[in-house]
Parts: structure tokens; C-alpha cells; sequence
């Protein structure tokens, strides 16, 4: 097993990973990211799937993002002029909404290019050895002056839980709720005369027609969130089973005829939805060198992400 020293080491590559990286590395700091996944995206994912012959990608996470903080403003009309992120009217928010370009992962893809991230590359477990932090990763094993933890508030509790035990406490108050997502592609155009359907007192509290948003590809393509409580009832299912049984709650609730999909995917997220603690949006030791950093933090939203994120890299800097 080999093992690589870095001064400033992210776990997570999600919104608030990245940010906190770009900050810190704009600022002159040499900065690893490792993350699990294949590729950029998080909960801010997109799905791709061959359909007649033409590739589609759904936005199976998170729909649109606002931006309300004024350095957060300043970000998203940079990635506007970078053509990651368009502006999109069908969200139905009271605030501008954008999506991201072609998916939602483009400015996460943006944040990512410059920056040296370690795609497929889990942490397992965190040490404390004399006046640096080893990060085992499977195969690779990472020692670090600063760690900062950037994913999914249970993740950080498990991977805190032995070394930072009170950040790792804070982590694993947080309680989040499930969200089961469902990809759908049809041959025509569904009589649902809205873009975005929004009710969270019915099983499916959301429903967008991927397709009428900006640059997407496929004719007719549906993302159905289910509701917390929906998704509770059938978190345990095989997604094989869960696709028919919310496609049928989605047409129930609209009222539309049943059409069967030329394309049928459901996707399990057991950390959809955080309810934030009180307190910063970022947490930051001096002494030890470690931090945390999500929308579990401040609040669950791509903003909130971002905002956490940028905030534990001002705290970093102002060593």
C-alpha cells in the first residue's frame, strides 16, 4: 500500500467539498480531495441511460438550486457566463431557479477540473498519528497536516466516531430522511400541463419533466421525487419494484392516463433530506487541524452547501 502526505486533505467531493477546495487552493494552499464516486455529481447527480438510441441524463437528486447570498450570487453568475448553469422558469420558485448544464453536475464538474480529486477513492477510517492524520483508503492510505470531512452527515459520524468524537457527536445528531427517486421516459408527451409539480402532502411531493429543462436531450423525461413518508413505507424494496409503484402514485395524483415508459429507473437516497443543527455552518479545531463542513450544517440546500463549504475554508485561512 502506498501512501501520499498532502498539506490540506477533503473527504467528500460533493458542493460543500469542492468549494471549501477551490477556496483554499485559490488562496495558494495545496489541497487533496478524495470521494467515492465515479465521477462529480453527489446529490446533485445526473443519471445517464441509452433510450432509442440516444443517450438522456436525468437529474435524479437535487432539481434546481436559488442563490440568496450575496457571495453565492457572485459564484452562480460566474458559472452562468462558463455556460455550466442555465436559468430555468419551470421550477416554480418564488426566487430565480438555475439547473446545471447539461445536468445538475455541471458546476460541480466546473469546481472539480482545476483541482486534484481522487475519484473511487473511499475513506475508511482516520487516525491521529503524532502531529498528522492518516486517512486509510483501501488500497491507498493518505497522511495529512489538515483534514477536512465534507460528506453526508452520517458518513461523517462513522468516520469521525474514534478520533474527533465531538465532532463525530455533532454529525450524528442530524437526522435525515430517505428520498426514493424514479427516471421515466415515454414515447409522447404526458397531458401534465405544468414542467414542475410540487405537494408535499402527497406521495410523490415532486415531479419535474426533465426534458423542458435548459439543453436536455429525450422527448419526454419525468424525475418523481417520493415524499419522506413515502419513501419510508418502501425504503427496503428492490428499486425494481418501487419504479411501478410511484409511476402509478404519479399518475393517481395528476390524473393522467397510464402510459406505459419506454425507460423505468428508481434510485434510493437515505440521506436525502437533512435537518440542519443550530449553531456555524462550518466547524473548524485550530489546534487538531480537522473540520467539517455540509448543508447539514446551515441548511439543505445546494446554497447551503456552498455556504458551509466557503465557510470552512475562511476559518482554514485564518490561521
Amino acid at each position: 500500500m502506498s501512501t501520499q502526505h498532502c498539506d490540506i486533505l477533503i473527504i467528500g467531493a460533493g458542493m460543500a467539498g469542492l468549494a471549501c477546495a477551490k477556496a483554499l487552493s485559490e488562496a495558494g494552499r495545496k489541497v487533496t480531495v478524495l470521494d467515492k464516486g465515479r465521477g462529480p455529481g453527489g446529490r446533485m447527480a445526473a443519471r445517464r441511460a441509452e433510450i432509442a438510441g440516444n443517450v438522456v441524463s436525468f437529474d435524479h437528486g437535487a432539481q434546481y438550486f436559488t442563490a440568496r447570498d450575496a457571495r453565492f450570487v457572485e459564484v452562480v453568475k460566474e458559472w452562468e457566463r462558463l455556460g455550466v448553469v442555465a436559468r430555468w422558469d419551470g421550477a416554480g420558485s418564488s426566487d430565480p431557479a438555475f439547473v446545471g448544464v447539461p445536468g445538475m453536475n455541471g458546476p460541480i464538474r466546473a469546481l472539480a477540473h482545476p483541482l486534484d480529486v481522487r475519484w473511487s477513492t473511499r475513506a475508511e477510517t482516520l487516525t491521529r498519528l503524532g502531529e498528522e492524520w492518516h486517512v486509510d483508503a483501501g488500497d491507498e492510505s493518505f497522511t495529512a497536516d489538515t483534514v477536512l470531512v465534507a460528506v453526508p452527515a452520517e458518513q461523517a459520524a462513522d468516520i469521525l466516531a474514534v478520533t474527533v468524537p465531538d465532532f463525530a457527536k455533532v454529525a450524528a445528531s442530524v437526522q435525515s430522511e430517505p428520498c426514493w427517486a424514479v427516471m421515466a421516459a415515454f414515447s409522447q408527451k404526458l397531458d401534465v400541463t405544468a414542467d414542475s409539480i410540487r405537494d408535499e402532502s402527497a406521495s410523490i411531493s415532486w415531479a419535474a419533466r426533465n426534458s423542458a429543462k435548459p439543453d436536455r436531450a429525450g422527448r419526454e423525461t419525468w424525475v418523481l421525487h417520493a415524499s419522506p413518508k413515502r419513501s419510508r413505507e418502501l425504503v427496503d424494496l428492490p428499486k425494481e419494484e418501487v419504479g411501478p409503484i410511484l409511476l402509478d402514485d404519479f399518475f393517481d395524483q395528476t390524473g393522467t392516463p397510464c402510459v406505459a415508459p419506454i425507460h423505468l429507473a428508481a434510485h434510493r437516497w437515505l440521506y436525502a433530506m437533512p435537518k440542519p443543527v443550530d449553531g456555524e455552518a462550518a466547524r473548524y479545531d485550530r489546534d487538531r487541524s480537522i473540520g467539517i463542513a455540509g448543508d447539514y450544517l446551515h441548511s439543505p440546500r445546494v446554497e447551503g452547501a456552498w455556504i458551509s463549504g466557503r465557510g470552512l475554508a475562511d476559518q482554514v485561512l485564518a490561521e
